[in-house]
């Protein structure tokens, strides 16, 4: 199995919600728990929490229960104009010096000395994000050279093992064995 990353990865910032918000307050750390998510956190369970997905099926496995973004992606939206800092889009973990976007399906991220989340795939910006701070949308849902659609968002994962992470917490990525898989939204 590969490892990605640098030594200069880290988590920058973990943030919680215990009520459906469209940001989440930064907190000093958060307990993950395996199989459920954040401790004290809204989108924290077995199944499906968002609410969207609860109305179409609440029996849909949760394969959304940690929420993570690069603050390389603040870096480039406050180029553009826009001030956003870590929480303020709804992430739980907000790491640098991870290429979160470039994962395959199925890699580990090792948050500081117990916890793990695997990653399920990408996040889906929706126009909650423009009613947070108009054009942002455009920012971080668009098209790439190709033509193909590029969401800018993070990474969505679940927990396959539990632990407290802190800001300062080193990240450490393990690609899956055998073929890789390119992110998709879930």
């Amino acid at each position: 199995m590969g490892n990605q990353g640098t030594d200069r990865s880290e988590v920058v910032a973990v943030s919680r919600d215990h009520d459906h918000h469209f940001s989440k307050p930064v907190v000093d750390a958060v307990t993950l728990v395996e199989g459920w998510g954040i401790e004290g956190d809204a989108h924290a369970g077995t199944t499906v929490q968002h609410r969207s997905r609860v109305a179409r099926d609440p029996s849909q496995p949760n394969l959304r229960q940690v929420h993570l973004i690069h603050a390389e992606l603040f870096d480039e939206l406050e180029a553009a104009g826009h001030s956003v800092a870590p929480g303020l889009l709804g992430e739980n973990v907000t790491t640098r010096g991870v290429d979160l976007l470039g994962l395959p399906t199925g890699a580990l991220l090792h948050l500081g000395e117990d916890a793990c989340v695997r990653v399920t795939g990408l996040r889906n910006p929706c126009q909650q994000i423009n009613d947070f701070e108009p054009g942002l949308l455009r920012e971080v849902l668009g098209r790439a050279e190709d033509g193909s659609v590029s969401r800018k968002g993070g990474v969505m994962g679940v927990v396959v093992s539990g632990g407290v992470v802190r800001p300062g917490d080193g990240v450490r990525v393990e690609l899956p064995e055998g073929d890789l898989e390119p992110l998709s939204p879930v």
